[in-house]
């Protein structure tokens, strides 16, 4: 009997399911009756949605298919030569490089992105210049980074083609980014939570850095996974800065360079266009393991 009733509540349950689907399917076929505009800006919108996910999985998959087969041993030797083609020293290069250009931008952008939301006052001129100063920044083309770069820190500082110039062109290139992104983290925290700090007591620093800094930290994060990737694809900042040479750099003065430079260079060679698709899958891997560790860190703030 149990096993009947169970069996007839189930059945009322799927057809009060089905019901419920159809009347709400009643009323959307009559709201797109009364405007079909709606329709058609649904369509639109699902269909942008569709080639949005179509076209990263063809990517994903013509990388995987064209690299994967051709991932072999010699590839991961420390040492590079025209026969192995090894991409491990440019791997070690792209992790120094991003080393020190988060060194230098994250701490300049972040506490840049405090200043404007948290001490400077409303209708300050100086928030309006920095603001429009970071938005100019962001739409100069990196070919002019690598310009400034080669002429400022190769040329008139003498350090020619090395590591730190190149790292610190890239801090300069992704700094508006990590401002940014961290100014609008540090804007979406409530107000309440600086107006319940401050009434129990707490100044303005340890408000910002022990309650704001803390709700904000996903956002900051997002903002700097977003200057690592710039860091880790860029190509022609690079090559005038940091040079192409594919041995692993020593010292922050020598020359060396990245996977993104090392895939270009293997590409134009024409000789090992085997281990550039190596390469990018080896690229992917890299960028989708980055991002995986940044939501795994901010569920780790966002729940602390």
């Amino acid at each position: 009997m149990s096993d009947m009733a169970e069996n007839m509540n189930k059945t009322g349950s799927s057809a009060d399911i089905v019901a419920v689907n159809k009347v709400t399917l009643k009323q959307s076929l009559k709201q797109y009756k009364r405007s079909p505009f709606s329709l058609f800006l649904r369509i639109i919108v699902t269909l942008a949605a569709a080639i949005t996910v179509a076209v990263l999985l063809f990517l994903v998959a013509y990388i995987l298919v064209m690299g994967v087969p051709n991932l072999k041993p010699s590839l991961f030797e420390l040492e590079y030569n025209s026969d192995n083609a090894s991409l491990l020293p440019a791997l070690i290069n792209t992790v120094i490089m991003t080393f020190l250009s988060l060194i230098v931008a994250v701490p300049v952008g972040i506490f840049s992105a405090i200043y404007l939301v948290e001490y400077a006052r409303r209708g300050n001129k100086l928030v309006g210049v920095v603001r429009i100063t970071a938005e100019t920044l962001s739409g100069i083309p990196s070919i002019v980074y690598g310009l400034f770069g080669f002429l400022f820190f190769g040329v008139s500082f003498g350090w020619g083609y090395s590591m730190l110039g190149g790292a610190l062109t890239m801090a300069i290139m992704i700094l508006p980014l990590v401002m940014r992104t961290t100014e609008e983290a540090l804007m979406s925290v409530p107000d309440s939570f600086r107006e319940g700090s401050f009434g129990l007591g707490a100044g303005k620093l340890r408000t910002v850095f022990r309650i704001i800094l803390p709700s904000a930290m996903p956002g900051i994060l997002s903002g700097i996974i977003l200057g690592v990737g710039r860091i880790v694809g860029e190509t022609a900042a690079l090559m005038f800065t940091s040079g192409t040479v594919a041995q692993v750099a020593i010292n922050p003065m020598s020359s060396g360079r990245t996977l993104a430079v090392h895939m270009y260079n293997l590409l134009n060679e024409g000789l090992a266009r085997e281990a550039a698709y190596a390469t990018a899958v080896v690229l992917l891997i890299l960028v989708v393991g980055i991002n995986a560790l940044s939501s795994f860190v901010a569920k780790k703030f966002t729940k602390a």
